[in-house]
């Protein structure tokens, strides 16, 4: 049961990196200073920023949970 859950938080990690790096930067950060700043008109659309948004958040919820989860039952020695 830990190493099945440790595995699902593993993928859950690389999962949430990966929609992290695709939301578009709002600006002033560092990917303003390395020449993110160039926007564009045909960027993206707020439907799709809207769903990457509820992915993300989803994914985020569920990895936190999850987490829980599993040092809980570390904790028990399970």
């Amino acid at each position: 049961m830990i190493l099945g859950l440790s595995i699902f938080v593993m993928l859950l990690s690389v999962l949430l990196v990966l929609l992290v790096l695709m939301h578009k930067g709002k600006g002033g950060g560092l990917s303003d200073m390395f020449g993110g700043g160039v926007t564009s008109s045909l960027g993206g659309s707020s439907v799709v920023e809207r769903n990457l948004d509820r992915m993300t958040i989803g994914i985020a919820i569920t990895w936190i949970v999850t987490i829980v989860i599993l040092g809980l039952l570390i904790n028990r020695g399970m």
